[in-house]
């Protein structure tokens, strides 16, 4: 399908091209300064003690459930809601996921249905701050102290998103970014961990580099390890991007408020709901159609008009691959396949413009007002 709207983009300027222009024209291309340099910045803006570069929000994510040492027998609690490498990492090393339902209106884990899945196998917690909301980060931290489980925070979707005024990063034992190019800042591919512990840190910096000690000399290994290493064309992109991430918070919430206020006045559509104590980082728009609404539908009719959308998330609990390592079968978790089902991505970048919205909006409500029809007594979430 030709899409005139784009779905996501990267915002790349001239300042980007040149900082990558000159490492090429360096000759280090790995393992030089500039991975260094983004680290620094990366902690200076999250207020954390170490982040570690690696080579996607996945090798992140990775590499902290390895330094943990989670393995065979522990149990870790996790959405089902959410993408595939959140539960792949854990099937990496050999624990088990075990899914819990999210909140209605956050789509994060519930804090409740986290409590009523602990074992005496479970050993941690694996939240996701999904579309870029943060998770409840006070209920989960008292579950997590009371059952003396860790905690790690997957928030590869919420780089800049914010807890009651403090960074998301802060909050678990060590969390993960990831900066492909549909996040609010990109390096192509490419991820980042940040823990304020010294030990997480020294592990996954000898991990994403072959198992190497940071003191060692080049061919001596002191674990197993991964080549998860980040080159210097994507640390400098990165760095040159962070200058720029107020800016790119600030476009992608206005967008956000654009879709916001023309779905106030579209019947069964809900916006996203935020919660007062956060800072949002909107990394999609995704809103939810109500029951009954036949979305295979709406995706074709929109389709039909040019207009790129996404269904998010297809539960993990559901897919085939996954049956195998889980005891989580279909109407276990009521929430999250419900959502699963009524939720649609619509088109969302820094620049996309009012005019892009209207279309986007006007094309859904004429879709919807089509293919299904009812008393125009929508409720927004946030009234």
């Amino acid at each position: 399908m030709m899409e005139r709207i784009r779905m996501s983009s990267p915002e790349i300027d001239e300042s980007d091209v040149q900082a990558v222009v000159e490492v090429l024209r360096s000759g280090t291309l790995s393992l030089g300064t500039k991975i260094v340099a983004f680290e620094d910045a990366i902690c200076q803006y999250l207020g954390v003690r170490h982040a570690v570069a690696v080579s996607s929000g996945t090798a992140a994510l990775h590499l902290i459930v390895r330094s943990l040492g989670l393995g065979a027998g522990d149990e870790v609690l996790l959405p089902s809601f959410s993408f595939a490498a959140s539960a792949n990492v854990l099937l990496y090393e050999r624990a088990k996921p075990v899914f819990c339902d999210i909140d209605r209106r956050t789509f994060n884990l519930d804090p409740a249905s986290v409590e009523r899945k602990i074992t005496p196998r479970t050993k941690a917690i694996l939240a996701v701050d999904v579309f870029g909301h943060p998770v409840d980060w006070d209920g989960l931290g008292e579950i997590a102290t009371s059952h003396n489980l860790l905690l790690i925070d997957d928030s590869c979707e919420a780089f800049g998103a914010e807890y009651r005024g403090r960074k998301v990063g802060q909050f678990a034992s060590a969390a993960a970014f990831s900066f492909y190019p549909n996040k609010p800042i990109t390096t192509g591919e490419g991820g980042v961990i940040v823990t304020n512990d010294s030990e997480i840190a020294r592990l996954t910096r000898c991990l994403r580099n072959q198992g190497r000690s940071e003191m060692g000399s080049w061919l001596q290994h002191e674990r197993l390890g991964f080549n998860y290493r980040m080159n210097e064309m994507s640390a400098v992109l990165g760095l040159s991007q962070l200058q720029r991430i107020g800016s790119f918070l600030e476009a992608r919430k206005r967008v956000a408020e654009l879709y916001a206020e023309r779905l106030r006045s579209v019947p069964w559509v809900q916006s996203p709901w935020v919660a007062e104590h956060v800072g949002m980082s909107w990394f999609v728009y995704v809103i939810t159609l109500d029951e009954g609404i036949d979305r295979t539908a709406v995706v074709a009719a929109l389709q039909e008009r040019q207009i790129p959308v996404r269904c998010y998330f297809s539960p993990l609990h559901l897919q085939s691959y996954i049956s195998r390592y889980t005891d989580c079968r279909a109407g276990d978790l009521p929430v999250t396949e419900s959502v699963a089902e009524r939720t649609l991505a619509l088109p969302f970048h820094n620049r996309l413009s009012k005019a892009e919205v209207d279309e986007v909006v006007d094309a859904l409500e004429d879709a919807v007002s089509r293919i299904y029809s009812k008393p125009r007594n929508h409720m927004v979430p946030n009234a």
